[in-house]
C-alpha cells in the first residue's frame, strides 16, 4: 500500500511557527503559544501540534518544543521520565536553569517585542 502522506493542520502550522520564534534561552507556556499563534483558549492543541512535529521539522528548520512549558512554569512531563530528562537537558543547554521541575519565568519567559510580532510571526 503506497505511503499517502497526511494532510498538514493550518492550526499545526501556526504553533509551529510561532515556537520557531522563541529565541534560544528562552521559554513561553503553552496558552502564550496558542495566544500569539491566534488560537486563544487552544493551548491544548499546541500540545497535540507539537507531538504532530515532522522528524524534519518545518520548513527546514527545527521546531523547539522543549522551550514550549506550562503556564506554572514547569515541564510537564512527569519527572523523572525519558521526556522530562530530554526537555530538562535541551533546556539546560541553552542556559535556561531548570529547579526540579520549574522555570523561573520572570527570568526565561520570552517576551516578544512588536517588531517580533509584526515581522517574525506568520499569523
Amino acid at each position: 500500500m503506497p505511503n499517502i502522506a497526511k494532510p498538514l493542520n493550518v492550526n499545526h502550522i501556526k504553533i509551529w511557527q510561532t515556537v520557531q520564534a522563541i529565541p534560544l534561552g528562552k521559554v513561553a507556556s503553552y496558552g502564550q503559544i496558542a495566544d500569539l499563534a491566534g488560537l486563544p483558549g487552544r493551548a491544548r492543541l499546541v500540545g497535540k501540534a507539537l507531538g504532530a512535529v515532522l522528524n524534519d521539522g518545518w520548513r527546514g528548520r527545527e521546531v523547539p518544543w522543549y522551550r514550549v512549558i506550562n503556564s506554572q512554569g514547569k515541564i510537564s512531563f512527569a519527572p523523572g521520565s525519558e521526556h522530562f530528562e530530554r526537555q530538562r537537558g535541551l533546556l539546560q543547554d541553552e542556559q535556561v536553569i531548570v529547579i526540579g521541575a520549574r522555570i523561573h519565568l520572570k527570568t526565561f519567559q520570552w517576551q516578544p517585542t512588536l517588531a517580533e510580532l509584526l515581522f517574525t510571526l506568520d499569523t
